[in-house]
């Protein structure tokens, strides 16, 4: 067998392996980014592009936002978000206040097949050894480093590395071999994507809506707008709900647009484009191992979804920037000891620890449908309110507040 060689080898080429690449070329350090599809190539996934993603991307190349504002056939500028509640209110909350004073848009929507793409072109290939159409069978740590067994073209090959970045998502097998990490329903959500065209009554101000419906509670409906008058359309729910209820969300989800008062008008004429497909959401209610003794997990794989929002995205791109930085440390001092490694994991839930567990919090709300109907209710009639709703988008202090009682006491009592 052939064998590849590198200081570092990242599994996965989505959002999160592909920032740990960006910048650790940055940084001059060369690397083996693992892929097993071929690009473009789809993902499935909501497709939203939150403050988080645009942020990261800023500090890549500010010129980056300004392209995707201008490429209208591809992605959708979002201005904020519609609750909708289980008595059918909804409650608009822009994620800006003063929307003229933006120098863009504060997030966007756009498929994974075209973003994903878009990012795989930003790698450099100076310093990135990019293998697509690999795909990994094992990986074995040794004394001298981790060993990688994958197969191109047909032909079983080895690969070997000083660390290696798991970011292949929910079914790491960085993860799961090195980390140990086992899948638990209670932190986990299964998903359902479908993309329809000619929906109608879309905000005006694309945002994403979020239907707390009681058709699909415990868990929650969305649709999300994309350009050519299509949307992403989708139904998210905690396993362990869906085991114990033996629900089938296929049948939940069709069920609710096409006979739910609210969207049966909505999606008289949509038309479904391809299938509807499912997938896992490794969630990020309790602490997981992120690091070890030569590797580290960025994203899905560090079960680093927003319990909450589902987002997974700006998550994943955080943490890539973060093992970016640490790798760079530990190459220098060739050190790839667990004690050494572990400053990654204190950095990364440093940055997102409080707000997952918050979102934890907020999660747990789904099962009391009377509190959502009031909240949105009385958020309707006090501007006040609303706008706390709008700063908590960007202030984790402010959000903190949805969790305590004495916020619904001040509701209650004005």
């Amino acid at each position: 067998m052939s064998t590849l060689s590198s200081e570092i080898a990242i599994i996965g080429a989505g959002p999160g392996g592909i920032t740990t690449s960006i910048f650790l070329s940055r940084a001059g350090i060369k690397h083996i980014l693992f892929e097993k599809a071929e690009f473009p190539r789809d993902k499935v996934c909501g497709d939203a592009l939150s403050g988080k993603v645009v942020a990261v991307l800023n500090k890549i190349d500010p010129e980056i936002i300004r392209r995707l504002e201008a490429d209208e056939e591809h992605y959708t500028k979002c201005w904020g978000v519609q609750f909708i509640a289980p008595n059918g209110k909804a409650l608009d909350i822009p994620f800006r206040k003063e929307k003229e004073r933006e120098a863009h848009a504060p997030g966007f929507i756009g498929k994974r097949i075209d973003f994903d793409n878009f990012l795989f072109r930003m790698i450099n290939r100076e310093y990135a050894t990019v293998k697509t159409g690999c795909a990994i069978r094992d990986i074995e740590k040794t004394d001298q480093g981790v060993e990688i067994y994958y197969t191109e073209q047909g032909t079983e090959k080895v690969a070997r590395a000083q660390v290696v970045v798991g970011a292949e998502g929910d079914r790491s097998i960085v993860a799961r071999k090195l980390a140990g990490s086992k899948r638990d329903p209670r932190y986990y959500a299964a998903g359902l994507r479908a993309y329809y065209k000619n929906i109608t009554g879309m905000h005006p101000g694309n945002y994403i809506e979020l239907h707390y419906l009681k058709e699909v509670l415990p868990g929650y409906l969305w649709i999300f707008p994309l350009p050519n008058n299509e949307a992403n359309v989708g139904l998210g729910l905690l396993s362990s709900r869906v085991k114990d209820k033996e629900l089938n969300l296929r049948k939940m989800m069709l069920k609710a647009l096409h006979e739910h008062p609210s969207l049966k008008k909505r999606f008289a004429h949509a038309r479904l484009l391809g299938d509807i497909k499912g997938w896992g959401l490794p969630l990020g209610s309790v602490k997981r191992t992120l690091a070890g003794e030569r590797f580290l997990l960025v994203g899905d794989a560090g079960s680093l979804i927003d319990p909450f929002t589902g987002e997974g995205i700006g998550n994943a791109m955080v943490s890539g920037r973060l093992a970016a930085q640490v790798l760079a440390g530990l190459v220098e001092k060739k050190d790839y000891s667990a004690e050494a490694t572990g400053t990654y994991q204190d950095q990364v839930y440093g940055k997102l620890w409080n707000e997952l567990k918050l979102s934890h919090t907020l999660q747990r709300l789904v099962d009391y449908p009377w509190l959502y109907n009031w909240v949105v209710n009385k958020a309707n009639k006090n501007e006040t309110v609303r706008d706390t709703f709008t700063f908590m988008f960007d202030d984790l202090n402010m959000r903190a507040k949805l969790k305590s009682p004495a916020f619904y006491f001040k509701l209650l009592f004005g």
